[in-house]
Order: structure tokens, then C-alpha cells, then sequence
């Protein structure tokens, strides 16, 4: 089971860096976005409060989660892992585990 966890993490890893540049239209691959690495400011893809917005509207169409304001926002959108771990947490709320 902890391998399933394990892989089912890392697909949905992969599968909101492939959303992030394809809605920002990054000039980068999926696989040169760090999971820990900071989405916004230097040292990441210097994303910009434009680009928030479409994410949360990206993350929304396709998870369902609603992000329900900028300090959500501030918080979920930190890095990969950050959104990784809002949308697990959101989809382990639908599915009634925990």
C-alpha cells in the first residue's frame, strides 16, 4: 500500500507540472520543476501573481479544489509539494479517507 501511495504522489507530482506549463506556458519541461523548489520569486520559475491566478483556476477545473483566498493561495502555492499535498488532502476528502 505504501508503494501505491508512493506512485499515486509521484504521478500527481508529474501530472501538475505538465498542468503548470502547459497553462503558463513555461518555456521549460515539466521535469526541470523542483518539487521543493519556491514557484514564485528567484530560485524557481519566477511565476507572477497572473500566473496564480490562472493556476488556482487550473487547479480548480481539474481537481475540484477551490482555493478560497489570496492567504490560501500564499500558502498551497509555495512548490509543488505544497499543492501536491492540498490536492491529496482534497481528494482523500471526496473519496471519505484520510
Amino acid at each position: 500500500m505504501c508503494d501505491f501511495v508512493m506512485d499515486t504522489t509521484a504521478a500527481l507530482k508529474l501530472d501538475l507540472k505538465r498542468l503548470m506549463v502547459e497553462n503558463l506556458m513555461l518555456q521549460i519541461r515539466p521535469e526541470e520543476i523542483g518539487d521543493d523548489q519556491p514557484l514564485f520569486g528567484p530560485g524557481g520559475p519566477g511565476l507572477d501573481s497572473v500566473d496564480a491566478l490562472q493556476l488556482v483556476v487550473a487547479i480548480d477545473k481539474k481537481y475540484g479544489l477551490k482555493i478560497p483566498d489570496p492567504e490560501a493561495a500564499r500558502q498551497i502555492l509555495q512548490s509543488v509539494n505544497t499543492i501536491t499535498a492540498a490536492v491529496a488532502k482534497h481528494q482523500n476528502k471526496l473519496t471519505g479517507n484520510s
